[in-house]
This record gives C-alpha cells, structure tokens and sequence, in this order.
C-alpha cells in the first residue's frame, strides 16, 4: 500500500515516469491548441479588412416600356394602400404633372386617362368622381403622381434617359399617405408636349402649392401627413383645374371668370391664377389688363427670389424672333419692376441640351447680355445693378435635350435679386 502511493522500487520508478510523460505530452498539447486558436483568433483579426467583401453598389433602376411602367405604378400604389374589397371608397385625381417643373403634358394627362380605366376595371370598389371642390368637401381618397425625366445612373447633369412615376395615394379624412408607388418608363411611347396654359406660360416662378404636390408624391412614405401647403389650397386647386380647363377648351372669358373669383379665395393668389388671368386677357385681346397681371408676375416672381422667362430667342442667336413683339413689352415690364427692388440683380441665360458646352455658354451669356442692355436702355439707373452669367445647360430644369417646347424652359432667361 505504501509502495504504490509512494511510488517505491521498479515499479514506482516506472509509473512515475510514465504519469511525468503522460501529464507532459496533455500540457504540450493543450499549449499547442491554445496557441492554434489564439493564432487562428489573430489571424482572423487581422485579415477580416482585407477579406471583407465591399457592398456591391446599387443597381440602376429598370425601366419598362411607358404602358408596362404605368400599369405597374398603379398596381403598386393600390396594392400597398390594401383597400379593403367590401368596402366603397370614392377618389379624385389631382391632375398628375412633371415632378420638377409642375407642367402638366399631353404625357401626364393620357397617363392619367389610363390610371382611371386600370382603377375601374381592377378596383370596383373604388369609384374615380371628378376634381372639384364639392367632391373634395366630402373627404374623399385623392391620387397625385409626377412624371419626371431622370438619369438612371443617378447623375444630375447626365443624360435624361428614363422617366420615374411617382403615384402618391391618400385619405383626405385622416390626411395621410396610405399607398406609394415608383415605377420607371423608357423614353418612348408618349407626348411630352405641354398642353395650351403651361405652354403659353410666359414665366416660370416658385409656387409653393406645387412644391407642396410634389413633396407629397416624391418625399413621403405611408403614413407621413400630407403636405401642410398642398392641403390647405386643396380646394383653390380643384378650382384652379376647372379654370385650366376652360382655357384649354379655348372658353377664354370663362376661363378669366374662374381665375378672378378663384383670385378672391383664401390661398388663392397664385402664380398659377395670375399666370392665368394674364393669359386669358391676352387671348381676349385686352392687353392692358394682361401686362398689369404679367406686373404682379414678375414683383411674385422677384419677390420669391426667382423669376424665369421664356422670350422668343432667334435660334442660335441672342437676338428676339421677328414674331416676338409681345417679348419687348415684357421686358420693359421686368426692367420697371427690377427697378424698384433695392437689390441688384443677377440675369442669367440658360440653354438647353444638344450642340457642344461650349456653344452652350456662350449662347446663354449673350441673351443674359442682350437682356441686361436691353433692361439698361429702359431704365437708365438698373445698369449698375445689374450682372450676368452665362450657365449653358448645366441647370436645365427639364433636361431631355429635344429642343422644343417641351423643354423650352431650358432655354430661360433668370432674374435673381442678390445684394449690391
């Protein structure tokens, strides 16, 4: 017994050696495993940076041929608002438009034709009434939707080579968004010709109620309240859409009747109503009535730190075209009306896409040069208040470089005030 708990003799020799060897050969190997872990945990920490796979950059949109992309908006839109099917709903559509100009197109306004035939053949529980205040007093659902020429790759001076729709679906009653859709369509298969009012449109100038619009469709996600803007004018915007209306029909004293009611209304001093009474005026042949409403256009405009005006250049000249009598009166209006400001102002010329950069500049400069001389010889005391630039086609605000009226736009004359 004592032998063998103290190991004595031979025997105990040769089992003390033998445990020495065994508890030897566990250690090293438990040293060993350790410090394979321990190496596999170094190596780990240091290569994982340099084995790290780099999130792989988003892929450009899809665009769809234009009636695939349409369908496919309208789908979407009602799809993610779930609507129940036992239950009647009513829906108006404020007129879709381009998402960064505001125009309304022969495009937009066969789109929207469209939307309406898809929602009753595939929403039978919801009935499509039209736009106007007593259909909007009753709270009903109302679609918005923009139609905007973009780069797919995501650049902003690149090539316009799709267009995004945007449909944005909500419930006046509750005053939020319920259902979105973002869809995009190939260039072709529509007319992106702007219909009569905004093509005869003289100017362009800041509108609140439409930036509201657009922020609805194109900066909300469901759930998000309705733009404060758009919705407190919801009811002017119903009445300025039957005016629009009359005008296209070419009913030029209805449509001036409409606008100068529409003119009395809260939230009614637009610079849609005034573009409107200035255009109805002039189709009526009361061209004193038009000019004072194209002065209360420009003083908006100015005052909202941004006036454009499409004049009637002579292609490729800086030059007005031999038809552009009515240009020289709104330029003798712009000079009066800059002329009161106490700010200095900036003219600057802008061109549309196509022919080199470099025409481009060049051409825009001397029509922002052309008009500032021009405003100087009206007003001899604006000379000294006034710039120029010269920007090309770097700030297009449609883009799609087919240098018609649909992107006439591109082709404005700006008017900023800026401090002296």
């Amino acid at each position: 017994m004592n032998r063998i708990v103290g190991f004595s003799g031979a025997r105990g020799t040769f089992l003390l050696a033998t445990c020495l060897i065994l508890c030897l050969t566990l250690s090293a190997c438990a040293n060993s495993e350790k410090s394979a872990k321990d190496s596999a945990n170094a190596t780990t920490t240091v290569a994982a940076p340099a084995n790290a796979i780099a999130a792989a950059p988003a892929a450009p949109p899809v665009a769809l041929p234009h009636d695939e992309a349409v369908l496919a908006a309208t789908k979407l839109v009602f799809t993610n608002a779930n609507l129940p099917a036992e239950q009647k709903f009513s829906l108006v559509i404020d007129p879709l438009l381009d998402g960064v100009t505001g125009v309304q197109s022969l495009a937009t306004a066969a789109m929207e034709k469209r939307l309406v035939a898809l929602i009753k053949a595939d929403y039978p529980q919801v009935e499509v009434k039209p736009f106007n205040a007593a259909n909007v007093a009753a709270q009903p659902l109302i679609l918005v939707g923009t139609f905007t020429p973009i780069n797919l790759q995501g650049k902003a001076e690149g090539e316009k080579d799709a267009y995004r729709i945007c449909f944005s679906l909500a419930d006046l009653k509750t005053a939020k968004i319920i259902g979105k859709a973002r869809t995009f369509s190939k260039p072709e298969g529509f007319d992106s010709q702007p219909l009569p009012f905004f093509g005869d449109s003289p100017v362009w100038v800041n509108d609140k109620v439409i930036d509201g619009y657009i922020k609805m469709c194109q900066a909300s996600k469901v759930g998000d309240a309705i733009n404060d803007a758009y919705l407190a004018a919801i009811t002017v915007s119903s009445a300025v859409d039957e005016a629009q209306r009359a005008y296209h029909a070419k009913k030029y004293k209805d449509a001036l009747a409409l606008y100068n009611a529409i003119l009395k209304m809260p939230s009614g001093d637009q610079p849609r109503v005034q573009v409107g009474i200035y255009l109805s005026n002039l189709k009526l042949n009361r061209r004193e009535d038009a000019m004072n409403a194209f002065a209360k256009l420009v003083r908006t405009g100015l005052d909202s730190q941004r006036l454009a005006v499409k004049f009637n250049f002579k292609p490729g000249t800086a030059g007005f075209a031999a038809d552009a009598g009515i240009n020289e009166r709104w330029l003798k209006e712009i000079a009066k009306q800059s002329a009161q400001q106490t700010a200095c102002i900036e003219v600057n010329g802008h061109s549309s896409r196509g022919n080199s950069e470099t025409l481009n500049e060049r051409i825009s400069l001397q029509r922002a040069e052309f008009v500032k001389q021009r405003m100087g010889l009206e007003v001899k005391e604006l000379k000294q208040r006034l710039t120029t630039q010269g920007f090309g086609s770097k700030k297009t605000m449609v883009g799609t470089g087919k240098d018609d009226l649909s992107d006439a736009l591109d082709r404005r004359v700006e008017f900023k005030p800026t401090a002296c």
